[in-house]
């Protein structure tokens, strides 16, 4: 759906899940306009490149992989107690760049002690999240790369909903990679293998037989 219009908040905030919406000529102070008047809300997410605005609205399935994969890392932050930081769907912005994207999910490992304690991030002087996730069941981020790469986002790990693809970024170019470099001891095929888990037995019996196996990796 294309369309041209300066009121985008009354059109984006009626978005039923699983749409898309494509603006075009938007200026900078429109996009940070339109994230002022969403606020926190997690019920869209919102990238901007170049003057091109597309707002997207997730299902529950959408919502509910996210929250699972944060509470796997979450897992993994206390069983092998790792610095690890959350900030959700945060928007990743550069105005000298003209880009920015909200990931379903993001996360500091490498640099969470330049974050620090602080809640409230200033991307003009503070590193992206050192991986973002994107949950691709019924749209395609594919497109959205070249965005993480100019705001210098390292890790991505893309869920279609079968397969998890964990991607690098190497000289501006995203490559595939078999393992996190933020959390190596977690492989694309392990993390699908627990996010099957959870739609067969449900989430409380999937992260409990994700925490038995972070166990014996350490016996």
């Amino acid at each position: 759906m294309i369309t041209e219009t300066s009121n985008y908040y009354s059109i984006v905030s009626q978005l039923p899940p699983d749409t898309s919406v494509v603006f075009h000529n938007v200026s900078w102070e429109e996009y940070e306009e339109l994230l002022d008047q969403v606020g926190d809300a997690n019920w869209l997410r919102i990238s901007f490149n170049d003057g091109t605005l597309k707002v997207m609205s997730p299902s529950s399935f959408h919502e509910k992989y996210a929250d699972f994969i944060k509470s796997m890392v979450t897992v993994v932050m206390l069983r092998l107690r790792i610095n690890i930081l959350f900030f959700g769907s945060t928007t990743i912005r550069k105005r000298k760049k003209s880009k920015g994207k909200e990931p379903d999910a993001c996360f500091y490992v490498q640099t969470a002690d330049v974050i620090g304690h602080r809640i409230n991030l200033d991307f003009a002087v503070d590193p992206p999240p050192d991986v973002v996730v994107e949950i691709d069941i019924h749209h395609d981020s594919i497109d959205s790369f070249q965005l993480y790469s100019a705001l210098g986002v390292p890790e991505i790990w893309r869920y279609d909903g079968q397969e998890m693809t964990i991607y690098h970024l190497r000289q501006d170019e995203y490559q595939i990679a078999e393992a996190s470099s933020a959390l190596p001891m977690l492989t694309g095929s392990i993390l699908a293998d627990y996010l099957a888990r959870m739609r067969q037995d449900g989430e409380f019996a999937a992260i409990i037989a994700f925490d038995e196996w972070l166990q014996s990796l350490q016996r």
